[in-house]
């Protein structure tokens, strides 16, 4: 299993910009168990961390320490600016949570909970009634915000939860994979909320098991496997360190496909990997090692005069990169489990 040693990583993003979330050290045992063992990790102002890690890596710990559900057992933070451990009543005020799990009333109606919500955070009768409203017509539940929450589908609860943790207009919001259990549709509704978000200013802390959902709204990655960070970075860039290309070929007959695939993996080129057919884009798929490999496979497409419709080069998928980072596969089933051996909580933050 390939690691990329981030030991030394420096304190501060290489491009120097605001950081609205920063930790060191932070330590959170369960007995004998580490579920954060020393997670150091930086938020860029206005922009999206994934955080990335198999079941039990430590993710919803993390959220957990940096929004004071739970106290660290060593370590620091700092969220918008604020001291996690000395000020975790300002704290709430700035930030807003949306976990696994929808946290709302369901004997309420819609605008009751957020009306209750603003109430809690110290806002005006009038002012919890004001952004209720509001909130209900951005995220599209106005027709609905005199029904029960209870009868909300549960895309509409998701959504409801979403607006819940904006009441306060925090700084910071933490995502704890929001978007476990919806059908694509509705992912792809909260998607477009969260972009919205943070092209408002805010700063999400995302975590996730979904390859595409990092990829949709994550400027950067961390990946935390056994409460350790094991890479960081932009996704891309970590697609490069682990290492290795892809070559797509796409003939012009998709009959061939076979024959391409064979005349590749009889080829005799040194260390050239199996090819495989992807047989929905009609396209066999070339895992190369090096540059050489490279200018032999083509020559050899060449000089059998295959003729192509599309030859391009491709960066491992984030599914790769995960599995050689963390010896796992991604989770890509809406029956989620609760993570680090914690049963389901009703996670909203309030003052």
């Amino acid at each position: 299993m390939t690691r990329i040693d981030t030991t030394n990583a420096p304190a501060e993003r290489r491009d120097g910009g605001d950081i609205a979330v920063s930790v060191r050290g932070l330590k959170k045992h369960f007995g004998s168990t580490k579920a954060l063992d020393g997670v150091d990790l930086d938020v860029r102002r206005g922009t999206v961390l994934g955080v990335l890690g198999p079941n039990g890596a430590g993710k919803t710990t993390l959220v957990r320490c940096l929004s004071t559900l739970l106290v660290p057992d060593a370590g620091s933070a700092t969220v918008a600016g604020i001291d996690v451990l000395r000020q975790p009543k300002e704290l709430r005020r700035r930030i807003g949570l949306t976990g696994q799990y929808a946290s709302v009333d369901a004997k309420l109606s819609g605008r009751e909970n957020l009306y209750l919500i603003g109430r809690l955070l110290d806002l005006s009768r009038a002012e919890s009634r004001r952004r209720a409203d509001e909130l209900l017509e951005r995220f599209s539940l106005t027709e609905a915000a005199k029904r029960v929450a209870g009868t909300y589908s549960g895309g509409m609860r998701r959504r409801l939860d979403l607006a819940a943790s904006m009441i306060g207009r925090p700084a910071v919001l933490y995502l704890d994979e929001p978007t476990t259990g919806l059908d694509p549709r509705t992912r792809q509704e909260v998607w477009s909320e969260v972009q919205s978000m943070v092209g408002d200013g805010v700063t999400v802390l995302l975590t996730t098991q979904y390859m595409e959902e990092a990829e949709q709204l994550a400027s950067e990655l961390t990946v935390i496997d056994r409460g350790r960070v094991v890479a960081e970075g932009a996704i891309d860039e970590l697609k490069s360190r682990v290492g290795g290309r892809v070559l797509r070929v796409r003939p012009a007959d998709r009959s061939v496909l076979p024959e391409v695939a064979r005349l590749v993996e009889d080829s005799g080129l040194t260390g050239l990997a199996t090819p495989t057919l992807d047989q929905e884009s009609g396209s066999v798929l070339i895992p190369l090692l090096s540059d050489e490999q490279l200018t032999a496979v083509i020559g050899l497409l060449a000089a059998k005069d295959v003729a192509l419709a599309d030859l391009r080069t491709e960066l491992p998928s984030l599914d790769e990169v995960f599995l050689s980072l963390t010896g796992q596969k991604a989770t890509h089933t809406d029956q989620e489990q609760p993570q680090d051996g914690a049963a389901p909580v009703r996670e909203k933050v309030s003052a």
